[in-house]
């Protein structure tokens, strides 16, 4: 028998990897895709800066606001009332009819609840759940850039290519021309579809019905499907949101949820809606990733959509003024800034004269001034000489952070030229 201390010994010896000759306790024979992809420079530059004192962070995308007290209890009767068990994969019939409701009252799209609906947990989910399903290995997407980056390493889990399409030539507003050319560029691919998000993460830039309109036609001509991520819809500013499954819904896949438009983010509840045999065919993938949303957080979703339908205009109220007062600020200081028309973010052109590297740049006012926010290389490299917040913030962490901004540009030594 093994004395203690030889049991110790032996303990480290395999810590130390002498016993398992090439093996490692973390094995390296793991999917050769998912060991490329890389964690997000966006929740990675977050978490650095949170470890410096008197941090003042405009770095991730999500409402200040609270859920809606109705919303909140409509869950607790949920939990009082016992449903804690599993729905049906699509979800719970009675959210899936407010949320055909719900896109049918507000946007004038319509879709069958029954077969056209199902509840994900998450935009998220939606996002991998469609791109999954649409993806043959070899097969070319094309993602316009800058863009929230979660859509790329799904593309890549799925075998197929993320092509970039540099969108800040036109200030971030895809054109039929644009698409037309960048296809006639490569030749050699097969094209099977195109990332839509807008209003847009992370420009705030979105699209009028004839742009809209316009775009479907180019998708369609170039048998496209379209995964439209339109889960800011219901914060835009000046006009309101056409989303593009008004003029071609079968060759469209549409994801919408209650993040934003509820200030529900940690709930997780997220929609696809589809053509009824797009649907069948995204259900096989739903299933298997996560069986189904969470029942409560169901429950509560039926009201958010129901007696909640209108819950996002006061906070669009206060998004806009906020947005205002930030793109004022930042304008007056050299900022070039394409005027966002909705989400909850500022993406701004790094003036000339200071670091363009938006990483370090981001990195020096961090340090210097206890102001965050994430470089645009987060969203690609397209995004370079750019940084984005977001003013999902109050307006007095906003003054704050616009001082400490106003600040860092003011101060001689912080130029480079």
């Amino acid at each position: 028998m093994l004395r203690r201390w030889e049991v110790v010994l032996k303990l480290e010896q395999l810590i130390n990897l002498k016993e398992f000759g090439h093996m490692t306790l973390f094995r390296d024979d793991l999917n050769e895709t998912i060991s490329q992809i890389q964690v997000s420079t966006i929740r990675q530059f977050d978490e650095e800066v949170s470890a410096i004192p008197d941090m003042v962070k405009l770095t991730l995308g999500e409402p200040d606001f609270n859920t809606p007290e109705h919303v909140k209890a409509a869950a607790k009767k949920a939990i009082d009332d016992n449903f804690s068990h599993y729905t049906g994969m699509a979800g719970l019939l009675e959210l899936r009819q407010a949320a055909a409701n719900f896109q049918a009252t507000k946007y004038g799209v319509h879709y069958d609840a029954e077969d056209q609906v199902l509840v994900t947990v998450g935009a998220t989910e939606a996002i991998a759940t469609a791109l999954t399903t649409i993806c043959n290995p070899g097969d070319a997407i094309i993602v316009p850039s800058p863009i929230f980056p979660a859509y790329i390493p799904i593309i890549q889990e799925a075998h197929a290519r993320p092509l970039f399409m540099d969108t800040g030539v036109n200030d971030f507003i895809i054109t039929p021309k644009m698409v037309d050319d960048f296809i006639a560029a490569h030749p050699d691919e097969h094209f099977k579809g195109i990332i839509l998000n807008y209003p847009n993460n992370p420009t705030g830039v979105t699209y009028v019905a004839d742009e809209v309109k316009a775009l479907a036609e180019c998708f369609q001509r170039h048998n496209l499907w379209v995964v439209s991520d339109e889960i800011y819809s219901e914060l835009t500013y000046g006009s309101d949101h056409v989303s593009i499954a008004k003029y071609i819904p079968d060759e469209v896949i549409l994801i919408n949820g209650l993040s934003k438009s509820h200030a529900m983010t940690g709930w997780r509840i997220g929609f696809l809606f589809a053509s009824k045999e797009m649907t069948a065919q995204l259900k096989k993938v739903h299933q298997y990733y996560v069986t189904a949303a969470t029942t409560i957080a169901q429950k509560a979703g039926v009201e958010a959509l129901t007696n909640g339908i209108d819950d996002a205009l006061p906070m669009r109220k206060e998004y806009q003024a906020r947005r205002d007062f930030v793109y004022q600020t930042m304008s007056k200081l050299g900022f070039k800034i394409a005027r966002p028309t909705g989400a909850f973010y500022i993406f701004a052109k790094i003036p000339a004269g200071f670091e363009q590297d938006s990483m370090a740049f981001c990195k020096d006012l961090a340090r210097k001034n206890q102001l965050a926010i994430i470089p645009g290389t987060g969203f690609g490299a397209e995004g370079e000489g750019y940084v984005r917040l977001s003013y999902a913030a109050s307006m007095e962490k906003l003054q704050l952070a616009m001082d400490r901004l106003t600040a860092y540009m003011q101060t001689p030594a912080n130029r480079v030229d």
